[in-house]
């Protein structure tokens, strides 16, 4: 197990950017098996404008979107130990969800802490699984589905 750290080294593995890059910071990776990363969410997001003013609420779909950026660095990481062929161009795309379920909403002050493992990947497709936690409390968790693809492929 091994700390990966800063924001910075998100970004150089991550094709996302500002507003959408959704992890702050890997606390713990473990390559091929699962990953710790930690979503700050703060009151600056822009889309707590409109989700909604009086009462400001994470959006669901961006809890998935952060449970699956998380994921595709768990499986980033787990393609550079297994030497695969690479042309430098291929990126994890989000494919499918199921099982997805929100115990509570996140708002703004609360700290994401995301914990993913990965399944079984096959002919491209990974499948892994997420739970999303404010404090010790569970507020979503999935099951994802990414495709490993070459973008210009």
């Amino acid at each position: 197990m091994s700390a990966i750290g800063s924001i910075q080294e998100i970004l150089a593995l991550m094709p996302h950017r500002y507003p959408f890059i959704l992890i702050d910071r890997v606390e713990e990776l473990i390559p091929g098996e699962s990953i710790k990363v930690i979503k700050n969410v703060t009151i600056n997001e822009p889309f707590f404008t409109g989700h909604f003013p009086d009462n400001p609420v994470m959006p669901g779909v961006l809890i998935l979107e952060a449970m699956a950026q998380a994921t595709a660095f768990l499986a980033i990481k787990t393609t550079e130990n297994q030497n695969l062929p690479r042309s430098g161009n291929e990126i994890f795309l989000f494919a499918g969800v199921d099982k997805a379920r929100f115990k509570q909403p996140v708002i703004p002050g609360d700290q994401l802490i995301i914990e993913a493992s990965l399944g079984r990947s096959k002919a491209g497709i990974w499948k892994s699984s997420a739970k999303a936690f404010v404090k010790d409390k569970l507020v979503s968790s999935a099951e994802l589905l990414a495709a490993y693809r070459d973008v210009n492929a």
